[in-house]
């Protein structure tokens, strides 16, 4: 069974979402960090008490690095601490970032900054240092294929769940399936993203599954392979399933 995508647009990110207090004030804000698997970018989130400084608790997110289970998964960060925001003014967060100990890794570091950072509704654009700003698109060749936005690794998912992501494939045609603790195929889906063959889509699936207890599992999201119909550009998404029938 497929879901029809949302149509918006695959480039704009979606604000940080935010838990009420009683007060009326957001108790807590989750943010989107963007980390490096393979040479690419990768994101997870966090849930932290709200605070007004969103941009700086983002950095100093990025920089602690990946939890025990994102690095399990391959996930890792390039930012040392000590990434700092000297201004934000007119959409663009000006950021002063430490001598780096590899500068071949330069361009993933920064773009793990500006997606990271871009999800803000002040932020369109990072400059780093004295040099001119840039965006996403800027750093777009540094996604995979297919990006996994949710689950993230180590969610807790019940059925139905939802997937959501961009892809760049074949005829726009993105696959999931869900794997058990033992690597049994639970079930399979299919949707098609907003856009596909050489440019960048959204997409949104709903996959039901029946599992007798809760376990360990892997949502699978690929490309079937024109050629000879084999999963291709696979990313794997570790997560919790819950008991379902």
């Amino acid at each position: 069974a497929t879901t029809a995508p949302s149509p918006t647009d695959s480039r704009t990110p979606a604000p940080p979402t935010t838990g009420t207090a009683a007060t009326g004030r957001p108790a807590t804000l989750t943010l989107e960090l963007w980390y490096v698997r393979a040479g690419q970018l990768t994101p997870t989130r966090r849930t932290r008490p709200a605070t007004v400084a969103t941009s700086r608790l983002a950095l100093t997110e990025l920089a602690a690095g990946p939890t025990p289970a994102e690095t399990a998964a391959g996930l890792v960060t390039l930012l040392p601490d000590g990434a700092e925001v000297s201004r934000i003014a007119d959409g663009v967060a000006t950021i002063r970032l430490p001598d780096a100990p590899d500068p071949t890794t330069t361009r993933l570091r920064q773009a793990q900054v500006v997606y990271t950072l871009t999800q803000f509704p002040t932020v369109r654009q990072v400059a780093f240092g004295d040099d001119a700003p840039a965006g996403r698109a800027d750093y777009a060749d540094l996604l995979p294929a297919i990006v996994v936005t949710g689950p993230v690794i180590g969610d807790r998912v019940t059925s139905p769940v939802t997937i959501t992501g961009t892809a760049d494939v074949f005829e726009a045609t993105v696959s999931v399936r869900l794997l058990d603790a033992a690597g049994r195929q639970l079930a399979t889906a299919f949707t098609t993203a907003t856009c596909g063959t050489g440019c960048r889509g959204a997409y949104r699936v709903a996959v039901r599954y029946r599992l007798a207890r809760e376990q360990p599992g892997t949502i699978e999201v690929y490309e079937v392979s024109a050629v000879d119909g084999s999963r291709t550009k696979v990313v794997a998404v570790p997560v919790t399933l819950t008991a379902a029938r």
